[in-house]
């Protein structure tokens, strides 16, 4: 009975105490569950995704989307790529039984701070545009393993707290805006596997501590980060290290021989540094190396022989060093290579003969270095090969058969060689191919037709054949070239008519058929090829009229047909054409009136001349002189002194209208010129008045005309007079504009002295500096030191009254690229060329064009007055200028080379123009970063991914 009443008292305790749990649970998944509402009333449009997270759904509420229960607490919320907004509540604190969390990959804005998460294991809250410091209480996250805090915007010294996370494993907090240096206790993270702090604004040096990282597997570091000094010899320590990248963060010095130690690395990563010495041997022992990249330093020496032993190679990059001697034969030997790349270098001797025999290679770039020999027979054994660039070396002999049957090719760049022989058949047809330049060699015999109607060339969009001793017709296959937008065959041999097929290059932008043996008359269905806007058929034998159907191409801006055997007369219609710019017709055989309409008022008398039967008022050659008749009341001698009289009078005319137009300008009276200063200013309106005249201008641009002047203290001043205004009556808030203008004080913005004004002008004066300090800080990209006027005005000119028919490009002329000639279309490559020739200008102190004769402009000068050769730099170099050193003027000089290419795909990115232009600090006075100033940076260069920069 006793043991009955016992049994009966534990069954109900038992069930109460079942109870009172079952209670205690649920009352926590409610709470849970209030929280999440609330989590979700911080976000902007939840919905759809997010439409299971109901409070009338509660029931339910473990399935929501995203959510986990366990035990009748949410122990997981993984919100990873919903594309949510909003902020983050602090009330997600309470959700304290969470073992994951991840908000990734949203667009989550504001602080976020995490506490009494003592279960939590896993975090990652990267891919958002979460603020703040990180400066958490992690002592309450003290089992945390993995966090995750990759490109975002927070900002402040690396977290020291984050110490207390003694069983971290994975930390990521790289493409922030973190600055200052690495703390060396980081060191004492000894648990970690995977670190990465780069893209940030890091400084100093990397700490020798972080050898003390010994189970380290990952490890990145560079991106946007400058730091002092070299790589640690400590890291020899990491020996399970897999990944190491340290690119692209200044490092100096040798490269430790102790990395050599890392058996177990994968891929290393060190480019775009300024590391030097030579290659050491003993990274010859890292036999598990599968990415292995040193380009863009200043590398010397040999690649060591002991390199044979990398047999897991696939991606080799060594370009853009100092590296000399022989590419080892080896090299060809490494079974799993895919790429190889030692572009500008001073290699020397041949392409090992078996390079490509593996059947792996699909990229080989040895281009700009001096190597002899031939090309390899089987560098597409296995029809692997993308891309081939050989250009710029001393190669001879012919182009592989085999060539002709690499169907996997894209890009194939073999100029400036000694290349000959005939290119091989159905070579230019290959179904892939994109882009062919073989210029420059002495390739002969003729161009096949297309002898394979399988492979259609329907991707070919560029060929350059120009230079070499090519003979024989143009094919008719030509026309199967439906993507061709340059054709290039000038300096040849060819011979015959130009076949009538041309006209189906219904893309063609850029046609040079020049200095050829070309015959016949020019094919009227060249008037089909509506895109072109660039024509060259000179230096042939072409006979007969042009065809009045070049007129239809309405967009064509240079056209020559000089130095032929054309006749009878030029059309009429030419002159309707309104974007042809630069026509040259001379030396030929044309006869009768030259048109003096239209675009023909625009071409210059040289581009007539050498057409003795060419007559016209443009010519000074009346067409009839005999229409030129004598009256019985008029004697020769008095239309002489008419005639005389009448200059005379024009001349006195002309002569007063100027004067008085100067006079009324500088000083109609004494209220007619108002000037307001923004500072105190030791010169007078009468002072800049005298600098208003044609032999001060230095600049003509959309807004107006900018002239130079000197005050009587010395200060340098430019003015600059608007076009636009005058008479009119309301200024539409443009002196408003102009006073802000003059009030801000900033180091990008060219400091505005004053304004002046009358009823006819308005005149702005800046400041002026000549020295080589402020120039060179117009291009420091990474503190964007741009130094910048106009703030704001076109806006202005255009209501002010100015005329409105302005070209739709974003820029003026001389800064346009050409491309945008060619298909009236710009993109980021474009901006690379306007930026090259802002180089230099800055180099030179000179106009885009104006300054250098007709037709020329400052990019063909520079390269025409330097040969292309940074060396002679001085040559452009403004002469105002003092104390400008020579390597960076070299370096600036070698960047716009490299911006202001003809082919916009040979251009650098803007991020390469970014990152070349950050060697900069080593010769700058002062270096310093701007985390404010790069807010779009982690969107670019992320870590994470890897580019290989090719020519």
């Amino acid at each position: 009975m006793i043991t009955f009443q016992q049994n009966m008292v534990s069954l109900i305790v038992f069930t109460l105490f079942s109870l009172l749990a079952t209670s205690c649970f649920a009352s926590s998944l409610l709470s849970d569950f209030h929280v999440l509402i609330t989590l979700k009333q911080g976000f902007q449009f939840p919905d759809p995704v997010l439409r299971t997270w109901n409070s009338s759904n509660l029931s339910s509420a473990c399935s929501w989307v995203g959510i986990q229960c366990l035990r009748g607490r949410v122990v997981s919320v993984d919100l990873t790529d919903l594309n949510l907004y909003g902020s983050v509540s602090p009330s997600i604190s309470k959700l304290d039984h969470l073992t994951n969390l991840s908000l990734a990959g949203n667009n989550f804005t504001g602080n976020i701070e995490l506490a009494n998460f003592s279960s939590l294991q896993f975090l990652n809250i990267s891919n958002n545009q979460l603020s703040g410091s990180l400066n958490w209480h992690y002592s309450s996250l003290e089992n945390l393993e993995v966090f995750d805090a990759y490109n975002n915007n927070f900002t402040g010294l690396l977290p020291m707290r984050i110490l207390s996370l003694t069983k971290l494993k994975h930390l990521d907090l790289g493409g922030n805006f973190f600055y200052g240096k690495i703390p060396e206790s980081y060191g004492n993270l000894v648990e970690l596997e995977y670190l990465s702090l780069a893209g940030n604004d890091l400084n100093g040096k990397i700490p020798g501590e972080f050898g003390n990282l010994t189970k380290l597997r990952e490890i990145y570091l560079g991106y946007y980060n400058v730091y002092e000094g070299g790589i640690p010899a400590e890291f020899g320590k990491l020996v399970n290290l897999v990944h190491m990248d340290l690119s692209s963060c200044e490092l100096d010095g040798q490269i430790p021989i102790e990395i050599g130690n890392l058996k177990d690395l994968n891929t290393l990563y060190l480019h775009i540094n300024q590391l030097s010495g030579s290659i050491p041997k003993q990274l010859g022992n890292l036999t598990n190396l599968v990415n292995f990249d040193l380009s863009n330093n200043a590398l010397t020496g040999e690649i060591p022989f002991e390199f044979n032993n990398l047999k897991q190679l696939k991606l080799f990059n060594l370009f853009m060093n100092r590296l000399h001697g022989s590419i080892p034969d080896y090299v060809a030997e490494l079974p799993n290579l895919e790429t190889l790349g030692l572009w500008m270098n001073n290699f020397t001797g041949v392409i090992p003969q078996s390079l490509g025999q593996n059947g792996k290679l699909q990229v080989l770039d040895l281009s700009s270095n001096k190597l002899t020999g031939t090309i390899p027979p089987n560098l597409c054994s296995s029809n692997e090969l993308r891309i081939l660039i050989l250009l710029k070396n001393f190669l001879f002999g012919p182009i592989p058969e085999g060539l002709g049957t690499c169907y996997s090719l894209i890009r194939v760049r073999l100029g400036q060689n000694y290349l000959n022989g005939s290119i091989p058949s159905g070579f230019l047809y290959l179904p892939q191919l994109n882009l062919a330049e073989l210029e420059s060699n002495y390739l002969s015999g003729t161009l096949s037709e297309n002898g394979n109607s399988s492979s259609k060339p329907v991707k070919l969009g560029q060929l350059n054949l120009s230079n070499n001793v090519l003979s024989g017709p143009l094919p008719y296959s030509l026309s199967n070239f439906s993507s061709l937008q340059i054709l290039l065959l000038s300096g040849n041999q060819f011979s015959g008519p130009i076949p009538p097929s041309i006209g189906e290059l219904y893309q063609v932008l850029k046609l040079d058929l020049s200095r050829n043996s070309l015959s016949g008359e020019i094919p009227p269905e060249i008037g089909n090829c509506n895109h072109l806007t660039y024509l060259d058929m000179s230096q042939n034998n072409l006979s007969g009229l042009i065809p009045p159907e070049i007129s239809n191409i309405h967009i064509l801006n240079y056209l020559n047909l000089s130095r032929n055997s054309l006749n009878q007369t030029i059309p009429k219609s030419i002159g309707t054409m309104k974007s042809l710019t630069i026509a040259d017709f001379s030396f030929n055989k044309f006869s009768g009136k030259l048109p003096d309409s239209g675009q023909f008022a625009f071409f210059n008398a040289s581009s007539f001349a050498g057409n003795p039967q060419l007559c016209g008022p443009l010519l000074n050659n009346p067409c009839n002189l005999t229409t030129i008749t004598t009256t019985p009341k008029k004697t020769p001698a008095d239309f002489k002194l008419i005639f005389a009289l009448g200059l005379l009078i024009c001349s006195l005319v002309f002569a007063a209208a100027a004067i008085i137009k100067a006079k009324s300008f500088k000083r109609t009276g004494p209220g007619s010129w108002k000037m307001t200063a923004f500072q105190k200013l030791e010169f007078t309106v009468f002072d800049i008045l005298e600098c208003v005249k044609d032999g001060n201008v230095i600049g003509r641009g959309g807004a107006g005309i900018v002239y130079h002047g000197k005050m009587p203290n010395g200060v340098e001043i430019a003015v600059k007079k608007l076009l636009g205004f005058g008479t009119h009556s309301h200024d539409h808030g443009f002196r408003a504009e102009i006073q802000t203008l003059g009030n801000i004080k900033h180091r990008n913005i060219v400091r505005l002295l004053a304004f002046c004004s009358n009823k006819e002008s308005n005149l702005l004066v800046y400041e002026l500096h000549e020295k080589w300090e402020l120039r060179r800080s117009i291009t420091w990209e990474k503190s964007f030191e741009a130094h910048v006027a106009d703030f704001g005005l076109a806006k202005f000119l255009v209501d002010g009254g100015a005329s409105e028919c302005m070209s739709a490009i974003a820029g003026s002329y001389g800064y346009i690229a050409p491309e945008y000639a060619y298909t009236l279309k710009v993109n980021e490559k474009s901006d690379v060329y306007s930026f090259g020739v802002v180089l230099l200008e800055l180099l030179t102190g000179r106009r885009p064009v104006g300054d250098f004769g007709e037709g020329v402009d400052i990019v063909q000068w520079c390269k025409k007055a330097t040969y292309g050769h940074k060396e002679d730099v001085i040559n452009i170099i403004d002469t105002r200028l003092t104390m400008v050193p020579k390597e960076e003027a070299m370096h600036l000089f070698f960047l716009s080379m490299l911006c202001i290419q003809e082919n916009s795909v040979e251009r650098p990115t803007m991020r390469e123009v970014v990152q070349m232009l950050s060697e900069f600090p080593r010769y700058s006075p002062e270096y310093q970063s701007s985390s404010s100033s790069n807010l779009d940076k982690k969107r670019d260069c992320s870590p994470k991914f890897k580019q290989n920069l090719l020519v």
